[in-house]
């Protein structure tokens, strides 16, 4: 019985070793890479007339440790047009997402825009809020 045992366990140890070293190298890295943070997610514009002005600006911050890069940005509706560059943002540099929303129809705003890019947080949702009247 013991002459079994121990090329039994041998094997078993040789392929417990062998996945476990496996699984360390597919792991991916999450100390690197590229990271976007926004100060602010949310835009108010407040209570504001139709017609007005309806731009506004998010600035974000690539805290990470490689070149972020903006895939797509894209907004909840039409009545909402995001624009961003399609520069890369090195670690620590700043970038701005522009958004204009058409103030022409009275009534309550709730609109998101979505940021997809190369970062580990993705996508990142921003919000803009308000009010139009008359």
């Amino acid at each position: 019985m013991l002459k079994i045992a121990k090329p039994f366990l041998f094997c078993l140890f040789f392929i417990v070793t062998i996945t476990i070293a496996k699984a360390q190298t597919t792991t991916k890295d999450t100390t690197r890479g590229p990271e976007i943070y926004f100060k602010n997610m949310v835009y108010d514009y407040g209570t504001i007339k139709k017609g007005a002005d309806g731009n506004c600006e998010f600035t974000f911050t690539n805290t990470g440790t490689d070149t972020l890069e903006l895939h797509k940005v894209k907004s909840s509706c039409g009545c909402t047009i995001p624009s961003w560059s399609d520069e890369p943002v090195p670690p620590g540099g700043k970038g701005v997402i522009k958004v204009k929303y058409d103030t022409k129809k009275v009534g309550n705003i709730y609109k998101t825009i979505s940021v997809m890019s190369d970062a580990k947080t993705n996508p990142v949702i921003l919000t803009i809020t308000g009010t139009v009247t008359e």
